[in-house]
């Protein structure tokens, strides 16, 4: 498997003849400050955790220039039609539900945040529920994206059902659980092998370094890929 991230929570993930985008936040994100094209380039799938601008992000406009399949909830597949998106290439689902995205699955799992989308005059568009996404592969190993999210003990319900391999994890605090709190919740619920922190180093008021994190993680045995931003890895 080869994981890219482009900061914030934006991650690309090439498996098999997948080339999937997830949380595509890529021409306003402070860290990428670049076109959305070469992320996308090839791109296949576009997953979504929550419906809020810095994860949605690009998603529009990539999906109409590559005619790649959205896999979102319910509210978000049908926000980004009526932004012109093909309803002929949404793959909806929900919390519990698992949805066959050809060569993967995905399961929507919870997450502890909001979701919603800023509209004009101060009015935003609720967009369901958030959550986290789990990526079933045949040949590779199971990948769990947190999406946005506090630590709660229902994670240990998510590796009972699906063992992820494979973290990805935010951990800067003020809008998700900071990088302390992240490490317990990996330590305590889960049996990752490898662990990709993200959602910091971007925006000003959450944190900059993963220090607390990989701090808190030392003695764990779990490998901690610390990536720059565009650069490829293979994991």
């Amino acid at each position: 498997m080869k994981l890219t991230w482009f900061g914030h929570s934006a991650f690309r993930v090439e498996a098999g003849d997948a080339k999937i985008l997830i949380d595509p936040f890529l021409t306003e994100n402070p860290s990428w400050k670049k076109p959305w094209q070469g992320p996308a380039e090839g791109i296949t799938h576009v997953l979504l955790t929550h419906g809020h601008s810095d994860h949605i992000g690009d998603a529009a406009e990539i999906l109409k220039a590559t005619g790649a399949m959205l896999v979102a909830n319910f509210e978000i597949c049908m926000y980004l039609v009526g932004k012109g998106v093909s309803s002929d290439k949404i793959n909806p689902g929900n919390h519990g539900g698992t949805v066959d995205c050809g060569g993967f699955t995905t399961t929507f799992v919870q997450a502890l945040h909001s979701s919603s989308f800023p509209g004009e005059g101060g009015q935003n568009t609720y967009l369901g529920n958030p959550g986290g996404l789990v990526l079933h592969f045949p040949d590779e190993r199971t990948l769990y994206h947190m999406g946005d999210t506090d630590i709660f003990s229902d994670m240990a319900l998510i590796n009972e059902l699906h063992e992820p391999k494979i973290g990805i994890v935010p951990i800067g605090d003020r809008f998700t659980m900071g990088g302390a709190v992240a490490a317990l919740a990996c330590r305590r619920f889960f049996k990752f092998e490898t662990v990709i922190p993200c959602h910091y180093a971007s925006f000003g008021m959450i944190d900059q370094t993963a220090e607390k994190f990989t701090a808190g993680m030392e003695g764990s045995g779990v490998e901690i890929e610390l990536p720059k931003v565009g650069e490829a890895r293979d994991i």
